[in-house]
């Protein structure tokens, strides 16, 4: 199904947050992993601004994704960057304490796309996350951004060192720039939101 994206209100309390009416897609990252690029690439269009400073997004940014009727059926949650030095030194220590209450509480969150750099070697930070999202219990997808910039057998060998710094099983590699592995990343997206064709 093809949407168009209404970009909804920015949230720096839980008290902004949306009413929570429909599934909802969480997007995670460190600061400079290119999650504007990846949400951008997913909708068509640019509804999410690319900064070339990272970890400029402090608050949650809701997207409404509105079908041919104008009806929301999906919203995007484009979370703050974590790990970038000038602003944090950890998740804990850096995202705002209305984050922890989103991802914890939120009913209608459905799937938390976690993205980590595939030029870039497992990141401690990364794996945090992940752990917390275990504990939490919610139901997340590793995506390796900037796939493109790697050669085949540097992407294989990236690849596996990721799933085995991280201890995954997947990671769905994807790039904004050609759209490779974006169409695989829409399945898993839609199979939990239940907007499947």
């Amino acid at each position: 199904m093809r949407y168009t994206t209404q970009f909804l209100l920015s949230a720096l309390a839980a008290a902004q947050f949306p009413a929570a009416t429909v599934p909802e897609i969480a997007f995670l990252g460190r600061s400079n992993v290119g999650k504007s690029s990846l949400l951008n690439s997913l909708v068509g269009e640019k509804a999410a601004r690319v900064s070339q400073t990272p970890g400029r997004t402090r608050a949650i940014n809701f997207f409404a994704l509105v079908d041919p009727s104008q009806r929301p059926k999906l919203l995007f949650a484009d979370l703050p960057g974590y790990g970038y030095a000038k602003i944090s030194k950890s998740i804990s220590a850096g995202w705002p304490a209305f984050i922890e209450p989103y991802l914890m509480g939120r009913a209608t969150l459905g799937l938390c796309v976690c993205l980590v750099d595939s030029n870039v070697p497992p990141q401690e930070s990364d794996h945090q996350l992940i752990d917390w999202l275990r504990h939490a219990g919610r139901d997340f997808a590793v995506v390796a951004t900037k796939i493109d910039r790697l050669s085949g057998n540097e992407r294989t060998r990236n690849m596996t060192a990721l799933k085995k710094g991280l201890e995954l099983d997947e990671v769905l590699p994807v790039s904004s720039k050609t759209g490779y592995g974006i169409k695989e990343l829409w399945s898993r997206i839609e199979a939990v939101s239940g907007e499947a064709d």
